[in-house]
This record gives C-alpha cells, structure tokens and sequence, in this order.
C-alpha cells in the first residue's frame, strides 16, 4: 500500500469560521493535510517553529499580532512559503501589496461582503495555489533572498557589469515586461531603479485580479524617477512612463494619427490569464514591429512565449531572467528553453541593462551586437 505525503498546512485566522471552512477545503483535495490552526498571528508564528509546515495560509486582521507583523517574523526566522488570504476591496488590495512586498508567496483574494456564502467559490483556486507553492520547493528561501538584492546605481558608480554589454540592433521604441507570480517584490527592484528620462513607455502585464495592479502602481509609483500608473482606456503612451495593465482586463496598443493610445478590453475572454502577455505583446508587435523589447520575469507558466516566438522571427530581440532570481521559474524558462532570449540577467541586472540601452556612455563601442 503507497502511503501519500501529503502537504502540510498550517492555517491562521483570528475567524474560527475561516479556519473550519479553509481547513475543510484544503483536506477535501486529498493530498493535502491541515497539521494545526492559530487565532492569531503569535500564536501560529509558534505552531510554524514546531511543525514546520511546508506552507501557511495567513489572514491579515488578528489581535495580538497581524498578517504583516506574522509575515516580517516568519521571513526572517523560520522561512516558510505563506499564501495570504485578502480581500476584494481597496484597503485589502493596498495590504497585500505590502505583503507580497515583504515576501509572501502569493494571495487568495476573496469576496469581502457575503463571505459565508461566497467563500467556497475560491476552493479550486486556493487548492491549485497550495500545490502549485508547494512544488517551488525553495520558494520561501528564494523570496527572503531576493528582498534582499541591492541594486547598484551604475549612473553613478560608472562600473561595467559582468555581463556581457549587449545592444539590440534595432532601436528600441517601447518595452513590454511579462510577469506573475513573484512579481510585486521582484518589480520593487527593476521599476524604481528605471531612469527618469528614459525615453521609450513600458508597459507591464503582472498576473492579478482587479483592484491589485492599481495598489501595486501607486505602490511604484513613490518609489520610482519614472511615472508608474494603472493603465487606462485611450492613455496616450509617453516616454519615462510605466503602465500597468489593469487586472482581470487585456491592453491592446493601437496607432493613429503619429500617436500610441492604449485599448482596455474584457476580450478575449478565453485566454488562461487576464492581463495576458500573449495578447498585450502581439498588439505591440502590430504597432512597433521589431522595436518592441520584451522582458520576461518570473511566474508561473508560459506566457509570453507565442508572442516573443512572432517577435523573433521578424528579427525583435528578447530578455529573460535567469532562475538563480525567479522566484518561480516558469514564464522566463519557456523563453530561455526555447532558445528565444537573446539575453538571460539576474534581477539586479534588468534594471541596469534598460538604462544602458539607452545610456551607451556604460558600453565599449566594440562590444555593441
């Protein structure tokens, strides 16, 4: 008889509700097993030293202490992958930025009004979460590291990387970065170091469900030289400029009269992922050709990978990251695999070899491609 190593949960929420209705649909997956439950913040943070749990799911409002207090402690003493579960409203979009930020793995979004009975709605997403975390077997470690990445202001210091000075041959007019899981502490460390006279727009396609990217936008945005929003329908694309595509929405790029406007559109409604690099990409292709440079960062799955193929035939040019940085290896992986990137970086790079493009003082001249 095969015994099945099921994966252990710890789950903490001050709502005894919560616990009994997270603890039922975690267990009803089979593979999955709730080791423990906590009230609040310190008493879990002593469950997880015990039981050491392969991943936590963590409520943010609880006495004693909260979601972030929890997270702080855990990241920085007992490393352990933690699934936040948020809620559908402003300040709950604002909070779990911050937790991402600060090294959470990834979040539940749920319903904050008629929550008893619209909480099974999640089960699926939260069981899919769970085993989805639980095969990044050195996600917990990887995150605590990466928040750590210092990225150097070569503007100032002048150095040369150890990277190879890589130009593409074509002019670059507009930069598309494509990212998922892992992106809101990953992020942190490319758009604030972006220069403020950068002269293309980026547009950046981050996995996430309404309400999300704005917070994380306006997140960036005080922390950045360039100016980082939530796209909007008709925004006209600047240079220095980064927009986020709306969650739970596509962005389409069209052209008219000598300017690039953005299109906000609910279709395709069949696509895995809404925003979808696929689609946001493919349209920029349309509209910039080969001078559209993609960058895919860390996440899950393979989006990007059709669009960046379409780019590369007609002579475009791509970046990935490099595993060693991704907090899940998905998304760049696909390109890099399909020999599609002309360029793999760590994340303390991406930053740096976008201002460079445009910065050619920081190359030799016979090192241009």
């Amino acid at each position: 008889m095969t015994t099945i190593n099921k994966i252990k949960v710890l789950v903490i929420d001050d709502s005894a509700f919560m616990r009994k209705t997270l603890t039922f649909m975690l267990e009803s997956a089979g593979d999955i097993e709730v080791v423990a439950t906590a009230k609040d913040g310190l008493e879990g943070f002593e469950l997880v030293k015990k039981l050491q749990p392969d991943i936590i799911t963590l409520d943010f409002e609880m006495p004693r202490m909260n979601g972030l207090e929890t997270l702080e402690k855990i990241m920085n003493d007992s490393p352990v992958p933690v699934l936040m579960v948020s809620s559908y409203t402003t300040e709950g979009a604002e909070i779990t930025i911050k937790a991402l930020s600060l090294g959470a793995a990834d979040f539940l979004p749920k319903e904050a009004t008629n929550i008893s009975t619209g909480i099974m709605k999640i089960k699926d997403e939260l069981i899919e979460k769970v085993r989805n975390i639980y095969k990044q077997t050195s996600i917990a470690t990887r995150l605590k590291r990466i928040s750590s990445i210092v990225v150097k202001d070569e503007r100032k210091t002048k150095s040369v990387t150890k990277n190879k000075e890589w130009f593409p041959k074509s002019d670059i007019k507009a930069i598309l970065i494509g990212i998922s899981t892992g992106g809101p502490l990953s992020l942190q460390k490319v758009i604030p170091h972006l220069q403020a006279q950068l002269p293309v727009p980026v547009i950046v396609i981050q996995h996430m469900p309404p309400m999300f990217t704005n917070s994380l936008a306006e997140r960036l945005n005080k922390l950045s030289e360039v100016t980082v929003k939530e796209a909007s329908d008709n925004d006209v694309l600047e240079q220095a400029k980064v927009y986020f595509a709306p969650g739970g929405k596509h962005l389409f790029v069209n052209q008219s009269s000598g300017k690039v406007t953005i299109k906000i559109s609910e279709n395709p409604d069949n696509t895995l992922y809404k925003p979808c690099v696929d689609v946001s990409l493919n349209s920029m292709i349309d509209v910039y050709g080969k001078s559209v440079l993609p960058i895919i960062m860390t996440g899950m799955g393979k989006d990007g990978l059709e669009a960046v193929k379409r780019l590369k035939q007609i002579g475009g040019f791509a970046i990935a990251q490099d595993e060693e940085s991704s907090v899940v290896y998905g998304m760049p992986r696909a390109i890099v695999y399909n020999g599609l990137a002309d360029l793999v970086l760590p994340l303390d790079k991406i930053a740096i070899q976008i201002n460079k493009i445009f910065n050619r003082e920081f190359a030799y001249a016979g090192n241009v491609v």
